[in-house]
């Protein structure tokens, strides 16, 4: 028999034991590990793929759901909260521990022209450098909790919508954004004292529910199955058939010379049309608008005109290398940009000693708007002595990893103090605009370390990935964090399964690191990692400031075009301007720089289905089985990814490389 307080520590929330129900249960965290898993193996993929992640919030929420209508006690909303806590932690540690940048930019290196041979980390290595940046980003969390969803209200799109989306696949009334006017979480009614647990335990029906709630959420319970099983079948019976005839994911729809000479080639992947749905018409658009940009006007240019004579997928020589220039130009001056009202607001703030969130109560204090009782918040103390542990064993862990010749400890230090500032400008980014701009963050970072440590491109590296990863850690929990406030989940139990999802991760994303480093060349014809040359390229600019001929100038126009742009997206966007969002997103225009035109145009064509399903057959303009689907698609190639690389580890080959004579096929030879 456990004692009683131990009772209350696996159960936050429970200060009535008798009546409260338990969120952070058994099966809720195991469920989230697993969920979280597949997201890992897959956001691993993708991001090697093409730079890009999905916190994948929603389709964690939408997959626990389901599952839990089989179990014998289905989940609360709080629980599957938890779920979705524990699988996003989970799921986005290859980008918060740069696995799919910083790491294969370590290997980039090369000793004649860095000074420095190419750093290629054990297994072992791997997880204590993963260790060592984990959880600064989760015990940075509370605190700003406190002050931007609390106090500020920021609205956090993809939180908020998390929250509605459980809302209804659990008959509650909707998610109230407006903390000043309600009681709060510990009660219901002014006057009755009901904990709110077991309130919602006992509503059968919403009052005021509308008809398009109660048909989605028969839809998802009656429906969800089927659209997700078929969806996930579906693409990971592509995958394994591209797996053994490589031709499926290179087709020259172009013709074999566009193909061969200027990469345009097709890779008809369900997991890229899926991704694309999740991400909307208008960022695909602006993905491939910079894809047509880079591919079909600048990359031709700089062949032609002798800037990039070497073969056009050569970093180093060719037009891919060439016009990365121009993408590093677009993707700083956007993110620089769209951060400059949320800092002006920032240091306007702290100038004045005043915060326009905090209203004053009657007798001339602050008054606190916090909505959760002390039992269900995590504790100060916690909060201080974690960040201290985390910065000093990670200082240490990057020490042993990477000794003084790749970074000092000082150096380390720096990087997460900057972490943290970077944190609080990210999160408040992210909570008006739904977009984490650590993209922006971590050139800002390297910029810095440039500066106090001239020359060392593995410290400028290293420092800069150590900062990204406490602003990108941060700045997706908040987004779970956010959910948790509206629906009345713990604070503490979603602490829980950050720690734990953060943890697990560490050994399964650094085991399918090495497993597809074993498997496969990265970066290499499958596996391209884009952003890792991003990183590298960045380091040796800040070192020896040369430049491919003529860049530079085509950098300097893109990035004050886009600059521009930012400029006008940000203000329209704050003044919720209908149009704002069809002005061209410079970090997905600049992604669609970075990848050849295979990664983008299936991206596209889930944008179109996205839209045009939103607009001709959702009612009201929304609806979620549309995301059922994606979440399938995107899940069916991560999971068959992963069946793909045993093959390819046991040395199991391809079945034909028949049509594989462009050379673009992973797998197979070029064959002339």
């Amino acid at each position: 028999m456990l004692p009683s307080n131990w009772i209350r520590w696996f159960r936050p929330g429970a200060g009535h034991l008798s009546s409260a129900q338990p969120e952070f249960t058994f099966t809720a965290v195991s469920l989230g590990l697993a969920i979280g898993c597949l997201i890992c193996f897959t956001n691993l993929s993708l991001g090697l793929q093409s730079g890009w992640i999905s916190m994948m919030s929603i389709q964690s929420a939408l997959i626990g759901f389901l599952i839990s209508r089989i179990l014998p006690t289905p989940l609360t909303p709080q629980e599957i909260i938890v779920v979705q806590t524990t699988a996003v932690a989970t799921g986005t540690m290859p980008l918060a521990a740069g696995f799919v940048g910083i790491l294969p930019a370590l290997g980039l290196l090369s000793e004649e022209r860095d000074g420095t041979p190419p750093i290629h980390l054990t297994w072992l290595s791997a997880v204590g450098w993963s260790c060592s940046v984990a959880f600064f980003g989760v015990f940075l969390s509370p605190p700003i909790r406190k002050q931007v969803i609390i106090e500020e209200q920021l609205s956090f799109p993809s939180g908020t919508a998390t929250a509605q989306l459980i809302s209804v696949l659990h008959k509650l009334p909707p998610p109230d954004t407006s903390v000043r006017q309600r009681a709060g979480y510990r009660q219901l009614d002014p006057e009755e004292d009901v904990p709110v647990h077991e309130a919602i335990a006992d509503v059968p029906v919403v009052e005021g529910e509308d008809e398009h709630d109660v048909e989605e959420r028969e839809v998802v319970e009656h429906q969800g199955w089927h659209a997700l099983l078929y969806s996930f079948v579906a693409s990971g019976a592509m995958t394994l058939s591209a797996y053994f005839f490589p031709v499926l994911f290179s087709i020259p729809l172009f013709g074999n010379y566009l193909a061969k000479e200027w990469l345009w080639y097709f890779t008809p992947s369900l997991s890229y049309v899926g991704q694309g749905i999740i991400m909307g018409f208008p960022t695909t658009l602006s993905m491939n608008l910079g894809m047509f940009v880079g591919w079909a006007i600048l990359s031709p240019l700089s062949k032609l005109s002798g800037w990039a004579p070497g073969p056009v997928g050569d970093m180093s020589t060719g037009a891919r290398g060439w016009i990365l220039w121009t993408s590093l130009g677009i993707m700083c001056a956007d993110s620089l940009v769209s951060l400059l009202p949320v800092v002006w607001e920032y240091i306007t703030d702290l100038v004045k000693g005043r915060s326009n969130y905090v209203s004053i109560g009657e007798h001339g204090t602050k008054e606190d708007h916090e909505t959760e009782t002390e039992d269900r918040l995590v504790p100060n103390n916690w909060v201080v002595i974690g960040l201290l542990a985390s910065v000093v064993f990670g200082t240490i862990g990057v020490w042993i990893v990477f000794g003084n010749e790749g970074i000092k400890p000082w150096a380390t230090v720096l990087g997460f103090i900057l972490g943290g500032l970077l944190s609080v400008i990210g999160v408040r980014a992210l909570g008006e605009t739904d977009l984490n701009p650590v993209s922006g963050l971590g050139k800002v970072s390297q910029l810095f370390f440039a500066w106090i440590q001239p020359g060392n491109i593995v410290a400028n590296i290293i420092a800069g990935g150590v900062a990204e990863a406490g602003a990108q850690q941060a700045g997706d929990l908040m987004q779970d964090l956010k959910t948790g406030h509206l629906c009345h989940a713990s604070p503490r139990a979603q602490f829980y399964g950050q720690l734990i999802g953060s943890s697990i991760s560490i050994v399964v994303t650094t085991t399918a690191y090495t497993l597809y480093n074993r498997a496969y060349v990265i970066p290499g014809p499958s596996f391209p990692a884009p952003t890792a040359y991003v990183w590298l390229s960045l380091a040796r600019l800040l070192r020896d400031g040369q430049l491919p001929e003529k860049s530079a100038s085509f950098m300097a126009v893109f990035a004050l075009l886009f600059g521009v742009l930012s400029a006008v997206k940000t203000y329209t966007t704050r003044r919720q301007v209908w149009w704002a969002k069809w002005i061209p997103s410079g970090v997905a225009f600049a992604i669609g720089f970075l990848n050849t035109p295979s990664f983008s145009i299936a991206r596209l064509i889930g944008g179109i289905m996205e839209y045009v399903y939103r607009t001709r057959y959702a009612k009201d303009g929304s609806d979620i089985r549309l995301i059922v689907v994606a979440s399938g698609f995107v899940l069916g190639e991560g999971v068959v990814s992963i069946l793909s690389l045993v093959l390819k580890t046991f040395g199991v080959g391809v079945a034909s490389c028949w049509g594989c004579g462009h050379g673009l096929c992973g797998g197979c030879p070029a064959v002339v």
